[in-house]
């Protein structure tokens, strides 16, 4: 997956994301360009939107928030993440069952 990339220490990846703040409920919406379009109910002031990416990220990757850090972009939308402690395979597995259109369908209609 082009959002994800191997550090070179081996045990930890890159993500990239574009945030949307203010959003109606915090979740995955799916694809930004080369990122992972994130959802997230806080407002982008005093750094509530960041503290909430990297709760929410660390959640669903399973990982201690203190294992996830913001590389670049702390006043952008777009943003790089490190997930320390984490292979590339199992962020890539975690994200791909994310991203399946299954993850995206509401309730079987009537």
């Amino acid at each position: 997956m082009i959002c994800l990339r191997k550090q070179a220490d081996g045990t930890s990846v890159s993500l990239s994301i574009h945030v949307q703040p203010k959003a109606s409920r915090t979740r995955i919406v799916g694809l930004h360009g080369d990122a992972v379009k994130i959802g997230i109910t806080s407002p982008p002031v005093d750094g509530k939107a960041n503290a909430a990416v990297i709760q929410f990220i660390a959640k669903l990757f399973k990982i201690p928030r203190a294992a996830v850090t913001l590389a670049s972009g702390e006043a952008s939308r777009d943003k790089r993440l490190i997930l320390a402690g984490i292979s590339m395979a199992q962020a890539e597995a975690i994200l791909q069952s994310l991203l399946t259109p299954e993850a995206f369908s509401g309730p079987p209609a009537d």
